[in-house]
């Protein structure tokens, strides 16, 4: 009997440790692919785009309109922190979100507090490395491929908020300090990306650092992007408006999630692994 019991007690004891594993392979990140990239640039220009949209059409002004996408944010987070893995549309909906936020609480500070460029950047960098050096020190990573914790997921958003916050401040600093125009600017910003990515496949930069800094600058060049495909052609841009821009960016991130949705290929390789086994 004693044995039967002992027998029992380590056979749950194995199945509890199991089932422990199990839950710290759901991933709630994508994988880094090429779509990811893609589909991220695209996040942010619709951020800075539907930023303008929303504020000019809706009549709310920069607090207004920061209050009522601030608040849909909070409802698409309560979505995303409560889904078990990584689900395709509820991530990027809260990137897209996040992108639209952050651009709103930067054009606030300056528009509507007068605070300078130069403070903002300054200011998004310091929230943005303490972010990273609390994350560190509760977590001892920052690799995205480790989401698996309520706790590491809070410090993934607070820090995707302060990217698109920094990104916003930096490039329209850039912007106005060199007066380059849209698309010179998107081609600056697109040549540092680069630098990162050859940096990171041919001299061994470390992965994590590569990741960060280039989603950083993904913001200041999907912003620029977005831009020379809105603003006037006397302005320098091709004229589309930031209503049709918004609306083709946004189809074609439905479109892109609905087909990772359907294949797949995005899934955390640790979550594939356990669906394949399980």
């Amino acid at each position: 009997m004693r044995r039967a019991t002992v027998a029992g007690m380590s056979t749950f004891a194995e199945r509890g440790a199991a089932n422990g594993r199990a839950r710290k392979l759901l991933n709630k990140v994508p994988e880094v692919t090429l779509a990811f990239w893609i589909i991220k640039i695209l996040a942010t220009t619709v951020g800075e785009t539907a930023a303008d949209n929303l504020n000019e059409r809706l009549g709310l002004g920069l607090t207004g309109t920061t209050y009522l996408m601030g608040s849909l944010l909070v409802v698409a987070l309560v979505f995303q922190f409560r889904a078990r893995r990584y689900v395709p549309a509820l991530y990027w909906l809260a990137v897209v979100l996040l992108s639209i936020v952050g651009t709103l609480i930067t054009d606030n500070l300056v528009d509507n507090y007068g605070v300078a460029l130069q403070t903002t950047t300054i200011a998004f960098s310091i929230a943005l490395i303490v972010t990273f050096a609390a994350w560190w020190g509760s977590e001892r990573t920052l690799s995205i491929h480790t989401i698996s914790t309520t706790r590491r997921e809070a410090f993934y958003w607070l820090a995707i908020l302060f990217t698109f916050a920094l990104g916003t401040a930096a490039g329209d600093l850039v912007a106005e300090r060199f007066s380059l125009g849209y698309f010179p600017s998107a081609s600056i910003f697109a040549g540092l990306v680069g630098a990162i990515a050859f940096a990171h496949f041919q001299l061994r930069l470390d992965p994590v650092l590569a990741f960060w800094l280039a989603y950083v600058l993904t913001r200041p060049l999907g912003a620029s992007i977005g831009d020379w495909l809105s603003q006037p052609t006397a302005d320098g841009g091709l004229g589309l408006g930031s209503t049709w821009t918004s609306v083709l960016f946004l189809l074609t991130i439905v479109g892109l999630v609905a087909e990772l949705t359907v294949t797949r290929r995005d899934q955390p390789r640790a979550e594939l692994s356990l669906q394949e086994h399980g």
